[in-house]
């Protein structure tokens, strides 16, 4: 194991009504320049348990999300997810095979919002 030269630290603040729903999330990185909470709509977090062998997931998005935006957001962390995986295994495959599933499923999403009216 390496030995750690320095350590970061990322941290979500979620705001929750009285039905434990999210209404308001902040996040703060200690990398950044500025150490201020900021203000988004949604975050998605995989974490993989060594122990356990199992990935472990916080998916939260507060009522101010629109459609749109989810869309958007889940889209662009598909293709995110492929660049790393990618990066970390050398498979040669996964970028175009995920971005032409995305793109797919891109235009079926579009499709069936133009159909709810």
């Amino acid at each position: 194991m390496s030995k750690i030269a320095k350590q970061s630290e990322i941290r979500f603040k979620i705001g929750l009504n009285e039905q434990n729903v999210p209404v308001d999330i902040k996040w703060q990185a200690t990398d950044t320049k500025t150490q201020e909470l900021r203000d988004c709509k949604s975050i998605m977090v995989s974490i993989w348990d060594a122990a356990s062998k199992e990935t472990l997931k916080i998916d939260l998005w507060t009522n101010e999300m629109t459609t749109d935006e989810m869309h958007s957001h889940f889209f662009q962390t598909l293709l995110s997810m492929a660049d790393s995986y990618q990066k970390a295994t050398k498979n040669p495959y996964v970028k175009d095979e995920v971005k032409a599933f995305a793109e797919q499923l891109a235009k079926k999403t579009a499709d069936w919002e133009t159909s709810r009216g």
